[in-house]
């Protein structure tokens, strides 16, 4: 939640008065958007911590908790790109990917379930990307992580449909941030997918709560082909 789609996320529902757990590994920078973000007079709450690190999805739902007493939204949003070929991918790229990109999604809605289903409105959002439906050269790991989260966002929402949890999966092409500059530096930066334009499709989805349900969104860069 300290830069890109995560920080444009909470500036966003801030602006709607939903109070906020903001989760990151930096902690300066959480310091200052929970600054900027209390003059929307909504409680802040930040954990500045390493979500690959042994038990930290669960400790981070339990500080939540804790701070808060309960939990209505959990949005999945950490993420991290790699572009190599197979044969040049090291066995600790691709378990940072997996990692990252699959696990701690997977035990984040794992340990926030039982708090979720106490809540009114009941919502999980995992961030994936359309790699999830592809397949591009020369990102083999990043393809699979992201294929194990669209897998896992399927099953999830059949699992928890019960409880009346909603499931929605939002899967951007390119997004004007810093990793996907790094990571497809060829994309023309003026049509890449603005952070701010993924946030108010988030407050769409947490709006939207009539008997219509939204499984998932595929968000495209302007100059793709659609349906490509």
């Amino acid at each position: 939640a300290s830069r890109g789609i995560g920080e444009e996320i909470a500036r966003r529902l801030a602006k709607e008065k939903v109070n906020l757990a903001l989760i990151a590994r930096d902690e300066n920078k959480l310091k200052k958007i929970k600054d900027e973000l209390l003059k929307e007079n909504v409680e802040i709450f930040i954990l500045p911590i390493d979500l690959t690190e042994n038990n930290a999805p669960k400790f981070v739902i339990e500080k939540v908790i804790e701070y808060f007493g309960g939990l209505d939204i959990l949005i999945n949003n950490a993420g991290t790109a790699l572009s190599k070929p197979l044969l040049e991918t090291s066995e600790e790229e691709w378990n940072n990917l997996m990692t990252i990109n699959a696990k701690v999604p997977y035990f984040l809605c794992k340990y926030a379930i039982p708090y979720l289903k106490k809540s009114e409105i009941p919502t999980i959002i995992n961030i994936s990307s359309v790699v999830g439906y592809k397949g591009y050269i020369n990102q083999s790991a990043y393809t699979a992580s992201k294929h194990a989260l669209h897998g896992f966002t399927k099953v999830l929402a059949q699992e928890v449909h019960e409880y009346g949890i909603r499931v929605h999966l939002i899967s951007p092409g390119g997004v004007a941030t810093d990793l996907v500059n790094k990571v497809r530096p060829d994309l023309e930066k003026s049509s890449l997918i603005q952070p701010y334009e993924i946030a108010e499709i988030i407050v769409f989805l947490l709006k939207f709560r009539n008997n219509a349900v939204i499984d998932e969104i595929q968000v495209r860069r302007k100059d793709n082909i659609p349906w490509k």
